[in-house]
């Protein structure tokens, strides 16, 4: 009889044994009051959630061992994990794209503020300097300024040919109210405009403008709309969605542990990493052509400063017009203070998109101290043994979170890389003082830089290039003339000024050689 009940003993222990290996309810029934309580208080409702842990064969993304969700439960988490990733995203691009849109509001306010002073200057102390040569012709200084806030703005103009155009039709205006005894046809006047070059009446000063006005507009413009391009490129690529398998990622990462029963274990630092470096894999690939920008904005920055940068000139675009006016500098400070702060913060963002996942596996998704046995690794509690992935789609092919396929890029991130290169290059150029086509880069006509506002019958004018060699001579337009003679009016009519003259020079030039050509 005692052998016979030691043997039902070591039977019903044997049977425990393997009820507890199996997990079988019965042995041990786990409370779900932790998770209700967490469920609950994310607004779901807790009529079907259970009170023990039940079979979770039903269990799609979760392991499939006794849990605490129902399927609606993990549909519901699974929704929730996407939503806040998605919310966790959007306001990391939210306070960067608020960043690149405080810069831009500061650094267009600042030129235009320099442009706006610098025609205010013009206007208040030209009428007294010069009296009627100015005021039967502010409306000519007035389209100069015009063309200049478009050029700025983005207009495909050419600024060469625009300061070109505004110099001949300048002197054709003036020689004839100085000269209004001579009854000259138009097409006379017209020719007299495309000699304003041969004859220089202006001395230096429209070469030294030329030069000096395409570097710092250029400059000035290409600085402000890559700050816009940035921006843009952060707002759309904010709003890609994410794939799938991210998703069903995710919510493993996220609430597995929840329906598991151990709501307490915090994901593991590296799989946490190697789950959104899947996630953001593409992201990740904007990286080379977004350090390329950054880079060529930062080094733009040095054509702001000197005799020839974008503050002197723009904000002394008056005293090229006249003697009397001295340069406006006062505002060089101010643009100090805004180019130190900005180079900063450009520097700052630079590895935006490749920190992206570790950003928010550190603040966003309550991750473990550390990678021990106590944090989650996706199974259970437990030591994270896989290694983290690089960075970018190719380096995705093995990651053990996420199945990402690498032989389909994300095509809007694609064009968006795109839209870099062209930003960039654009920049390059201008850092070389060479003009280019600046219209928008964006492709569907949502706005970069400054170009908003920008009337598309204004923006789009672009004036043709005139060629020297369609100019008329001097000889052919006025027959009194012999050649010999008319490169002797040239010379006397052309002397080299020390400064920068212009209204002034062109009066006292002009009334030197009235004699010649009566």
């Amino acid at each position: 009889m005692e052998l016979r009940a030691r043997g039902w003993w070591l039977l019903c222990a044997a049977a425990a044994l393997v009820a507890c290996a199996r997990g079988d309810p019965a042995s041990k029934s786990r409370s779900c009051g932790e998770v209700r309580q967490i469920y609950g208080a994310k607004g779901f409702s807790l009529s079907d959630v259970p009170q023990a842990e039940i079979s979770g064969e039903h269990l799609r993304i979760c392991p499939q061992g006794y849990t605490c969700c129902t399927s609606e439960m993990e549909e519901n988490l699974a929704n929730r994990s996407h939503a806040e990733l998605e919310t966790a995203l959007r306001d990391s691009s939210r306070v960067l794209q608020a960043m690149l849109a405080t810069q831009l509001r500061s650094f267009d306010d600042h030129f235009q503020h320099l442009l706006n002073d610098s025609e205010r200057t013009l206007q208040a102390t030209f009428p007294g300097a010069f009296g009627e040569l100015y005021t039967q012709n502010a409306r000519a200084f007035r389209d100069l300024y015009s063309e200049l806030r478009l050029y700025y703005r983005g207009a495909n103009l050419h600024l060469e040919e625009t300061l070109a155009e505004f110099w001949a039709r300048l002197l054709e205006r003036l020689f004839k109210q100085l000269h209004p005894q001579l009854l000259l046809p138009d097409d006379y006047l017209d020719c007299l405009g495309k000699q304003a070059e041969a004859l220089r009446p202006f001395g230096e000063a429209p070469r030294e403008l030329r030069l000096r006005a395409t570097r710092a507009f250029v400059a000035a413009r290409s600085f402000v709309q890559g700050l816009g391009v940035a921006s843009d490129v952060v707002r759309k690529v904010a709003q890609v969605p994410l794939g799938p398998e991210c998703s069903r990622a995710v919510m493993k990462l996220v609430y597995c542990a929840h329906c598991l029963g151990v709501p307490g274990a915090r994901p593991c630092p590296d799989y946490c990493r190697n789950v959104l470096k899947g996630c953001l894999a593409n992201q990740a690939d904007l990286d080379a052509e977004w350090r390329n920008l950054l880079d060529s904005m930062v080094l733009i920055t040095d054509k702001f400063w000197g005799t020839s940068g974008v503050e002197s000139v723009i904000g002394s675009v008056h005293t090229w017009l006249a003697e009397a006016i001295n340069a406006l500098q006062d505002n060089r400070d101010t643009l100090t203070a805004k180019v130190s702060e900005a180079k900063a913060q450009l520097r700052d963002v630079q590895d935006f998109w490749i920190s992206l996942p570790g950003t928010l596996c550190s603040e966003k998704m309550a991750l473990s101290t550390a990678s021990d046995d106590r944090c989650w690794n996706g199974m259970a509690r437990g030591r994270y043994l896989p290694e983290v992935m690089g960075d970018g789609l190719a380096n995705q092919i093995n990651n053990p979170e996420v199945e990402v396929d690498i032989t389909k890029p994300d095509m809007t991130i694609r064009q968006q890389i795109m839209q870099l290169k062209i930003m960039t290059n654009r920049l390059r150029s201008a850092y070389n003082g060479n003009d280019v086509d600046f219209q928008d880069a964006s492709d569907d006509g949502s706005g970069s830089g400054s170009g908003d506002g920008c009337l598309d019958d204004l923006c789009s004018r672009k004036v043709s290039r005139k060629s020297s060699s369609s100019r008329t001579p001097l000889t052919h337009a006025l027959p009194g003339l012999s050649e010999q003679e008319g490169q002797k009016t040239s010379a006397a009519s052309c002397p080299q000024p020390p400064t920068f003259l212009l209204p002034l020079l062109l009066f006292l030039a002009l009334t030197v050689a009235r004699p010649r050509w009566r």
